[in-house]
């Protein structure tokens, strides 16, 4: 069973890219929406008091004390990581955003510790704002690649998920300049996908990619209601990290 639901979405997914010319999202503008998602460098004005950090969006609530639990699968083999929504807030252009701590683990120790900082505007959007990340190695912080901040050097915020997703819908998830110029755009809603955790239907799927690494595709799939439950990187690179427990928050 397992194998032909991931086989489906596999196909699925086949035609829906090549449904798309060059690969290349067709951007569609969000009928609720005030103003076009940000694509590029584009500015984005986030408006301090449309913005929430009570985030509800179907496709990612963030209840704070809500936590999943993942395992991540590549070529250097299995990681845990830990997602936890906290009560922490943090200012950022003039928005107050909500801190979500991510800690990924392998054999033990911990490998990489990020807290993300996402709001909510008052379409639904929720807004990817930036992070501050460290990679460990025996207990001490080797580096700290990865991290931005919006309005900082540049940096602007982006779109982790649209309000009202459509098949063909993109937005810019995150941009650093030369560091970061990560795009997503909408595939289906309305495939499953098997995980650990469960079998999750009528899943929002997104491609993820980047001009800074043309090889690189990812596909994330959403549950509503639980958010992210899988993704995998089809092109570039052989990852897997996949749902295996949600708890949310009482």
């Amino acid at each position: 069973m397992r194998r032909a639901v991931l086989a489906l979405i596999v196909v699925l997914l086949a035609a829906s890219t090549a449904a798309l010319p060059g690969g290349r999202p067709t951007v569609i503008q969000d009928s609720v929406a005030t103003s076009p998602l940000p694509l590029g460098s584009e500015p984005a004005h986030l408006d301090p008091a449309q913005s929430t950090t009570r985030i509800d969006n179907p496709y990612w609530p963030m209840r704070p004390g809500s936590r999943w639990v993942y395992r991540q699968t590549d070529a250097e083999g299995d990681k845990r990581i830990e997602v936890t929504v906290t009560h922490q807030t943090k200012p950022i252009l003039g928005v107050v955003a909500r801190v979500v701590h991510d800690v990924m683990t392998e054999d033990g120790q911990v490998k990489e510790d990020t807290y993300d900082w996402y709001a909510q505007d008052a379409q639904g959007n929720v807004w990817y704002l930036g992070e501050d990340t460290k990679q460990l190695e025996d207990g001490k912080v080797i580096s700290t690649e990865g991290s931005w901040q919006a309005g900082v050097d540049g940096a602007q915020p982006g779109i982790l998920l649209p309000a009202n997703p459509k098949p063909g819908m993109a937005y810019r998830h995150e941009y650093d300049g030369a560091k970061a110029q990560d795009t997503a755009a909408v595939l289906s809603l309305h495939q499953k996908a098997m995980v650990p955790s469960g079998l999750f239907e009528h899943v929002l799927i997104t491609k993820e990619f980047t001009p800074l690494e043309p090889k690189l595709l990812q596909h994330d799939f959403y549950a509503r209601g639980v958010g992210p439950v899988l993704s995998l990187t089809v092109s570039g690179g052989s990852g897997r990290e996949e749902l295996l427990k949600f708890e949310p928050a009482p």
